[in-house]
């Protein structure tokens, strides 16, 4: 690995290694990386991006597919900021995008303040919440978001999008589709409620079943933080121990009438109805129903607990890990017609047959 003054403030490194700077744990290489640290320092960045044919913005790395190799610039945004003002019952929040998610909901709760207890343990940065607008529990970032700040990356200024210009919908934002690739996020803004005025939301059953269970009928701010947190950890593997990103597929929505199909084969069928005559039937079902939790090919395979995660019991390359996630593709769409669609940012294409859509993808990583 080489280093060079790229710009005023600015270090760029020349073949560096990603492999801890994804949950994957996968031995990816990029050709040239940076750090940014501050929102001042992303005016540089439309001048140092145009030197590649291709880059790469990456936060905590819990939510991406890394190549072996990355034949471009990798850009780490690690802005690192924080504060509150009080308004009221409300306390409005100002994080930077660099700021570890779990890290702010675990702030938040030890100063008593509602709106993202139910997010805890969600892996990754704040920068990449509004772009997955990350969900969980009942929750969902658009439920305490403010609004937030980013660069232009084609007009080289920062812009700012409130409530109404996010778009927000299911695991999807404008920044995941308009503002891909053209949006670097610094910074942004929640609203979080003091415990007096706030009511937790323990209306996802396994949460309210839980919380019953430890004899919790009146549950408190910290007593959901704990819920989840218990929950996730019972559910879902530590990617400081075992590599993963998550849960790697989206949950499907499907149409009354194929709901109605399924049931007629599945009468026990989970799900939850949405919108519009839609229905959410949960992914980990259908994997399980196929028989496919536990799963594995070489070093890769699903959780034993918890089959909507993708592992890499260690050593797995990017291509082995989409040739399996394929073939959960192929078994789901074979035995229950759905296609599984991926959850996860795949970043660069391999060899594959065709079922997971390879591209170069680019805004904030997770």
């Amino acid at each position: 690995m080489t280093v060079d003054i790229a710009l005023p403030g600015i270090e760029l490194k020349r073949d560096f290694s990603l492999k801890n700077h994804n949950s994957f744990g996968v031995n990816s290489t990029a050709r040239a990386f940076v750090r940014v640290t501050s929102e001042a320092q992303l005016f540089y960045l439309p001048e140092l991006l145009s030197r590649y044919s291709s880059y790469l913005l990456l936060g905590g790395g819990s939510n991406m597919l890394l190549p072996d190799f990355y034949d471009g610039l990798v850009v780490k945004i690690d802005i690192q900021k924080y504060s509150l003002r009080e308004s009221g019952k409300d306390v409005l929040v100002n994080v930077g995008a660099g700021v570890n998610w779990h890290t702010l909901v675990s702030d938040s709760v030890k100063r008593n303040l509602g709106g993202i207890e139910n997010l805890a343990l969600i892996p990754g940065n704040a920068g990449a919440a509004p772009i997955q607008n990350i969900g969980a529990y009942g929750v969902e970032l658009k439920d305490v978001f403010v609004c937030l700040r980013g660069m232009d990356l084609e007009k080289g200024e920062l812009k700012c999008f409130d409530l109404a210009k996010s778009e927000f919908a299911y695991r999807d934002s404008v920044f995941k589709r308009k503002w891909k690739d053209k949006l670097i996020i610094s910074e942004l803004w929640i609203k979080l409620t003091e415990a007096n005025y706030h009511q937790p939301n323990i209306s996802y059953a396994a949460l309210k079943d839980f919380l019953i269970q430890k004899n919790i009928f009146q549950a408190s701010i910290s007593d959901v933080f704990n819920a989840v947190v218990d929950i996730r950890k019972s559910k879902l593997p530590d990617p400081e121990k075992i590599g993963n990103a998550g849960s790697f597929f989206k949950n499907p929505v499907v149409s009354e009438e194929k709901l109605n199909s399924l049931l007629e084969e599945y009468p026990y069928l989970v799900h939850y109805p949405v919108a519009d005559g839609l229905t959410k039937i949960p992914a980990a079902w259908l994997i399980d129903k196929a028989g496919l939790k536990g799963a594995s090919k070489g070093p890769v395979g699903t959780h034993n607990f918890q089959p909507l995660v993708i592992v890499n019991h260690g050593g797995a390359t990017a291509s082995q890990i989409v040739d399996f996630a394929g073939w959960v593709q192929k078994c789901i769409l074979n035995q229950f017609g759905i296609l599984l669609e991926p959850e996860v940012n795949i970043v660069q294409s391999g060899e594959n047959d065709g079922l997971l859509q390879y591209r170069p993808h680019s805004g904030n990583g997770a």
